[in-house]
């Protein structure tokens, strides 16, 4: 197929060539259309995208802060005698209060060591109306998390005008190919005349 077509020529749609047709000016603009879509929307997409998740992050590193939780009651289970740091999977859930600067006092299940005894300190992390939330983010964290949120919504974004573009395009080329089938249905019986 390549020896059919000959070499390839940049920017040859945009040429003077009086076997240029209008089917090849239209296909040139869709193309150049559909690339330029791609590109601006999935990199105005990706950067919104990472902004908001980043900018969102930081709110939540504002507004949580550290509490220290007691454990209500003993927790079943022993600690490992081994070792003196557990692994988070290695928690278990269990009832802890904590009092916030205002003096509200909150209750609620948190993750403790097994065998914790009742009074044992806790950190656990809240917003400002006390209630309990995840450890957040730190700022490295964050922005790797932004940054991966920032090029899968580009990405998808970028494939709508691409995909699209390919739709169009490719219907452009099943109608040049109509079009020569036609013309040859027309001129080739002429050809054999000749010879």
């Amino acid at each position: 197929m390549k020896a059919f077509r000959g070499p390839k020529v940049w920017l040859w749609r945009w040429r003077r060539n009086p076997l240029k047709r209008r089917a090849d000016v239209v296909e040139a603009w869709v193309v150049l259309g559909a690339c330029l879509l791609t590109v601006l929307s999935g990199v105005l997409a990706g950067y919104a995208a990472a902004r908001s998740v980043e900018h969102g992050l930081a709110h939540e590193r504002v507004t949580s802060r550290p509490a220290v939780a007691r454990v209500v009651a003993q927790v079943p289970g022993s600690a490992p005698a081994h070792s003196t740091h557990t692994s988070a999977g290695e928690r278990v859930w269990a009832k802890a209060r904590w009092t916030m600067p205002e003096g509200s006092t909150h209750t609620g299940q948190v993750r403790v060591e097994p065998g914790s005894k009742a009074g044992s300190p806790v950190t656990v992390w809240t917003d400002p109306q006390g209630h309990l939330v995840s450890r957040p983010t730190t700022a490295s964290e964050a922005a790797f998390r932004a940054t991966l949120i920032g090029i899968l919504a580009g990405v998808s974004t970028a494939a709508v005008p691409f995909v699209g573009g390919l739709a169009v395009r490719g219907r452009l080329e099943r109608r040049r190919m109509d079009a020569w089938d036609t013309e040859w249905a027309r001129l080739g019986p002429q050809w054999g005349r000749m010879v």
